[in-house]
């Protein structure tokens, strides 16, 4: 409660740092972006163990060292735009007068993406759940763990596919449709580069990597299960980028529905199905649940890639 209740308040800080940083990376000023928000993550980091430890404000001082780091961010932003007016975007009150078809474009893209991680959430239950029934509350602690490394392991792959967002728009937009298949392709074979390095070094290091979540004595006995769950789940990373690809390139062209049907499908459809029939129906337990995750993604990437085309082909026949 105590660190939900800060967060909370601070969420405004939240919503307008990342929207001007968007602005920011749809003018392909993406190197500011980096830094700034980079930066902000160390003070954080700083932060942290100084306000909960030696000013003795514990878990609430996780919640205000980012509420501070955000305030920074913000402050940095705020001069560049309104002081030292060196962006391409220029922002003024006095120019915004309320549009119903550009408010209508934000929401049908921005509306079907925040459904997305909303759907992510529910999946994430549904496969507690099942590691539940399956394996116990340890079978959680090793997806819980595991899973941080994988994420950690696709941030590239999740920072190609914002680009993409911002390149397809600008090609819609302008009505270069030849470019879409260029950066379609362009973006999923740079990602499958990324992710066959990040799959064999996750491969290589899942022992050392397990360590990092189970150093205690009282967790070390996990450190086989995260090792050999990380084993499965780099078996997924090369499918990633066809299916993420896909997705932010609908999103960049508008078809925000077109992307959270992706999404939808992939995670309750396919991984929640084939997770239940494989971890539950044919009694493979935790590994089989593991396993219908890397199958349904890589199954729900397919069907992702082949929309994709299949769309942009018949976009190219207004050309």
């Amino acid at each position: 409660m105590q660190y939900g209740q800060i967060v909370f308040c601070g969420t405004v800080l939240i919503l307008v740092t990342s929207v001007i940083a968007a602005i920011l990376r749809a003018e392909g000023d993406t190197k500011r972006t980096m830094y700034v928000l980079g930066a902000s993550s160390v003070l954080n980091m700083i932060l942290d163990p100084i306000l909960i430890y030696w000013a003795g404000m514990g878990i609430a001082g996780a919640a205000w060292g980012m509420i501070i780091s955000q305030v920074m961010v913000l402050l940095v932003l705020l001069y560049w735009f309104f002081v030292k007016k060196n962006t391409y975007v220029s922002l003024s009150w006095k120019a915004f007068v309320p549009d119903r078809k550009i408010t209508r474009d934000i929401l049908g893209v921005g509306l079907p993406a925040s459904t997305e991680f909303f759907m992510m959430a529910i999946l994430s239950i549904l496969l507690n759940v099942m590691l539940v029934m399956t394996a116990g509350t340890d079978a959680v602690a090793v997806y819980t763990a595991g899973w941080r490394i994988v994420m950690f392991a696709i941030i590239p792959i999740v920072g190609i596919a914002m680009s993409v967002v911002a390149v397809a728009g600008a090609a819609y937009g302008g009505r270069h449709y030849d470019k879409l298949p260029v950066i379609h392709n362009f973006s999923i074979l740079f990602g499958l580069a990324i992710a066959l390095v990040t799959s064999a070094l996750t491969w290589i290091f899942s022992q050392q990597l397990a360590t990092i979540f189970t150093y205690s004595p009282e967790t070390a006995y996990l450190a086989p299960a995260i090792a050999a769950f990380l084993g499965v789940m780099c078996l997924f990373y090369p499918f990633v980028p066809p299916g993420m690809m896909s997705g932010s390139m609908f999103q960049g062209v508008g078809k925000g529905m077109t992307s959270l049907a992706i999404t939808v499908m992939r995670n309750l459809v396919f991984i929640a199905v084939f997770a239940y029939v494989l971890g539950i129906v044919l009694g493979m337990g935790e590994q089989g649940v593991w396993w219908g995750i890397v199958a349904g993604d890589i199954l729900g990437s397919l069907v992702a890639y082949v929309w994709a085309r299949v769309y942009i082909s018949r976009l190219r026949t207004y050309e």
